[in-house]
């Protein structure tokens, strides 16, 4: 077990006991809550079950209001550095002819200059680096059993430890086993959007340069990101399933032998996408899915980000739904009890995480079509926008105004 202890003392003298509380997932929504918790005052651990700070991975977006957020938190100017400038965003036909070449934003609902895209490891960096000298992080280990009881939740930790504490927050993504704890199976609040993706990185022999490149036939997607003058890109091979593949989530070999089934006609680069697949170290598979809840809290624990409403990569909006979730946690606990405090978070945050789940429906996503004519249809739309400028931003992206809570500790 790997720990990183802060010096508590340095921070003066409290009247009152500091709350002691866990975080469970030290990806991007654990971190930002540690660190608004941090700062009202309270005693924070943060457990992880892998070994070490994950970095690299895919792009991205960190728009609308959790702009506001990484502002206040400090970090806006490195995630200004750390911005992707993807400059065209192309699509092909079967074929591998040209549909359509687009300005990125016009697809995203991005604004121009102010949003930011960037990689996975630059934001959780920034968020680890923004939290790493006050508050505890206990990586290669998780949770085994959780207890609550009148005085606060019992945790057993899998390396062995035992602790108490005030509160618990599972931010622990889309497959948490904190939620698993408190409300049982995954599949009573997991709603499938109808497709699987494999997500890795392979050698860039195309000549891509600050674009993406994407290839349809209905009911399946390849996708080439270059998001620099990198040797490598992101692929994505994106397809329509029926059903969650549920045997494949926790198998790699059956998860490389369903995708090569799905692409197994493909054209284009698609064989050699498949290949590198094959090989790649870093491959990333799951459903394309949401996590719907009616509550995020039980007693003295709660869920935040993917954990509690994921709302799947069509929308664009995981990373800023776990900012922005975080934000509004911690501060509405920041002068109450846990009962209060999960009332007001939920109160106040739901409508902003229902309109932005809400960007995609059941199968219908606009870049991804199932049918020929749906994807003749989009073609078109294509073809008439590749002109127009880009839009102003999606009104979901900043439908929440971020509220000053008390001063911090």
């Amino acid at each position: 077990m790997t720990r990183t202890d802060l010096p508590r003392e340095s921070r003066g003298v409290r009247t009152t006991p500091r709350r002691e509380v866990l975080i469970s997932g030290a990806s991007i929504a654990g971190p930002a809550l540690a660190f608004w918790l941090n700062r009202y005052g309270f005693a924070v651990t943060v457990v992880e079950k892998a070994g070490a700070l994950r970095g690299g991975g895919y792009p991205i977006d960190v728009r609308g209001t959790a702009l506001e957020v990484v502002r206040r938190m400090g970090i806006l100017p490195r995630l200004q550095d750390a911005h992707i400038d993807l400059r065209r965003l192309t699509f092909l036909d079967e074929d591998g002819s040209e549909v359509a070449s687009v300005n990125p934003h016009i697809v995203t609902g991005g604004v121009a200059g102010r949003d930011l895209e960037v990689r996975r490891g630059d934001l959780t960096g920034a968020l680890y680096s923004a939290v790493r000298d006050d508050v505890e992080f206990l990586f290669n280990d998780s949770i085994d059993t959780l207890d609550q009881s009148g005085r606060g939740v019992d945790v057993t930790f899998r390396g062995g430890g035992k602790r108490t504490y005030d509160m618990v927050f599972g931010a622990d993504g889309l497959h948490s086993r904190t939620r698993e704890f408190l409300f049982g199976p995954e599949e009573r609040f997991h709603r499938y959007l109808g497709y699987c993706f494999a997500g890795f990185t392979m050698r860039n022999t195309f000549g891509l340069r600050h674009e993406a490149v994407l290839w349809n036939t209905p009911g399946r997607a390849a996708v080439l990101y270059a998001v620099g003058d990198n040797d490598d890109v992101h692929a994505f091979l994106n397809f329509a399933h029926p059903d969650p593949p549920y045997d494949a989530f926790r198998n790699p070999e059956a998860q490389r032998d369903l995708v090569a089934a799905a692409f197994a006609d493909a054209g284009w680069e698609v064989p050699g996408m498949v290949a590198a697949m094959r090989d790649a170290d870093d491959l990333f598979f799951d459903g394309v899915s949401q996590i719907r809840m009616p509550r995020w809290s039980s007693g003295r624990v709660a869920l935040v980000g993917d954990a509690a409403y994921a709302p799947s990569f069509l929308t664009g909006q995981g990373s800023s739904l776990a900012l922005v979730g975080a934000y509004m946690l911690a501060g509405s606990l920041a002068d109450r009890d846990h009962a209060t405090g999960f009332a007001a978070y939920e109160h106040h945050t739901r409508e902003f995480v229902t309109v932005n789940q809400e960007l995609v429906g059941k199968g219908d996503a606009a870049l991804f079509p199932t049918t020929a004519r749906a994807l003749e249809q989009r073609n078109d739309m294509l073809r008439n926008v590749s002109a127009m400028p880009p839009a102003e931003g999606r009104p979901a992206h900043s439908a929440l105004t971020l509220p000053e809570f008390m001063p911090m500790a």
